[in-house]
């Protein structure tokens, strides 16, 4: 099949030869078809190990930078346009619910990756975005009227962080306690989405809380973009966060290895090859809506662009903390705050705490109670820590055990401080 930008084979293998096998010979193919150096892709058929798709390309429509064509969306629950494959399509990816890795070397394009991101994100009005910038807020500077907080030291991204895992609690909490299983976002309750450039740069502590972000928000709509270089064990913070990566984007990479880091373990040898890439922008996605490697390139969003942008968005922004209640906040709420905090203010949320999440949880449940599994999820704590608690509770008459495994509480009154806890 002939297009405009090459032409495109379905090719057939003799037996006990697999499309790996034309992977690892694609310098081969191109030498016997007579075709440029680089201009081969070999994509396996999914459905026959023996069958694979040849794609020539011989204009390329990456040559040149795309020019963003401006927003599509004003939802997250919609797939954001990244930028145009090499057959001049859009290529989509949904961000709502899924934790995004964006890699590649230095002057390969991930702040144009992250800026296509942003441009999309202000452009709905049902995320709040937080950001994290520790090059002094060099990166995200731009998009600062439209982010609810940017922090650009360590000690600004501990703050942040420890107040992220706060709202991961307390929106798990009322979610159990209303028997929901997952939470749609709305411009009064929006997503959150936490923007991290350079995430190697993080301080431990900042590394510990995303983890925990990363593993527990994805039914309650908050989380993670983080961009790196080389996303090693070292650089994500010794935690599991890499593994919660639901999309990676790899843009270039200086060596082979470097594709399995961003990637996925096996992806070079798969035909991941992020390491052949040339051009600015041009990157590979990883996403269960992208299961092949194949190559698209950035729009390019130029820095006009983004103040135009940014401005326009900067005054229409939903709050994530529109009406905290006082004890949930860093400070007392005055009475003419009742309409949210001014522009550019934001309420800090105090740190979670396991024991009044616990009682809130077992007070508003449903007469069945609540799972123990659910109770070790908001509160954040272990099995152990959690059925100490019942114990003590269920020996002052508090709370009982309805089913096997199942609790509520007798009550709605506030317990007594555990000894040493207050």
């Amino acid at each position: 099949m002939v297009d405009v930008w090459g032409w495109t084979a379905r090719i057939m293998l003799k037996k006990g030869t697999t499309a790996q096998h034309a992977i690892s010979q694609i310098s081969a193919i191109e030498s016997g078809l007579g075709l440029r150096p680089g201009s081969a892709r070999v994509i396996p058929d999914p459905t026959r190990a023996g069958r694979f798709t040849l794609r020539v390309i011989e204009t390329d429509p990456h040559a040149h930078p795309v020019l963003w064509p401006g927003p599509t969306i004003t939802t997250i629950a919609r797939p954001i346009d990244l930028g145009l494959s090499e057959d001049g399509q859009p290529v989509t990816v949904v961000i709502l619910r899924r934790n995004v890795l964006v890699g590649g070397t230095t002057g390969a394009g991930k702040s144009g990756i992250l800026n296509i991101i942003l441009a999309a994100l202000v452009a709905c009005s049902d995320v709040v975005i937080w950001g994290v910038d520790l090059k002094g807020g060099m990166e995200l500077q731009p998009w600062a009227g439209c982010l609810e907080r940017l922090a650009t030291t360590p000690e600004e991204a501990n703050a942040l962080f420890r107040d992220a895992v706060a709202w991961v609690n307390q929106r798990a909490a009322h979610k159990a306690a209303q028997g929901q299983r997952i939470w749609e976002p709305i411009p009064d309750d929006p997503a959150l989405v936490i923007v991290v450039d350079e995430y190697a740069e993080l301080p431990e502590e900042s590394h510990d809380c995303a983890d925990s972000i990363a593993r527990r928000g994805r039914a309650i709509a908050v989380n993670i973009i983080a961009a790196t270089q080389r996303p090693t064990q070292q650089a994500m913070g010794k935690t599991a966060v890499r593994s919660q990566m639901d999309v990676r984007i790899c843009l270039r990479v200086r060596e082979r290895r470097d594709v399995d880091l961003v990637l996925g373990q096996g992806s070079f040898n798969a035909g991941w090859h992020a390491h052949l890439l040339t051009q600015p922008g041009t990157f590979l996605i990883s996403a269960p809506e992208h299961a092949s490697p194949q190559r698209y390139r950035a729009y390019l969003l130029a820095d006009e662009q983004i103040a135009h942008h940014a401005a326009q968005h900067a005054g229409h922004r939903p709050r994530l903390m529109a009406r905290p209640d006082a004890s949930q906040t860093g400070r007392q709420r005055p009475d003419n705050d009742a309409d949210g905090p001014a522009q550019g203010e934001t309420w800090a949320i105090a740190p979670p705490d396991p024991e009044a999440i616990l009682w809130r949880v077992l007070t508003e449940a449903e007469p069945m109670g609540v799972p123990v599994g659910v109770l070790v999820q908001v509160t954040g704590k272990g099995r152990t820590w959690v059925y100490e608690r019942l114990r003590e509770h269920a020996a002052a008459g508090r709370v009982i055990q309805t089913i096997r495994g199942h609790w509520r509480a007798t009550s709605t009154g506030n317990p007594p401080p555990r000894e040493g806890t207050r």
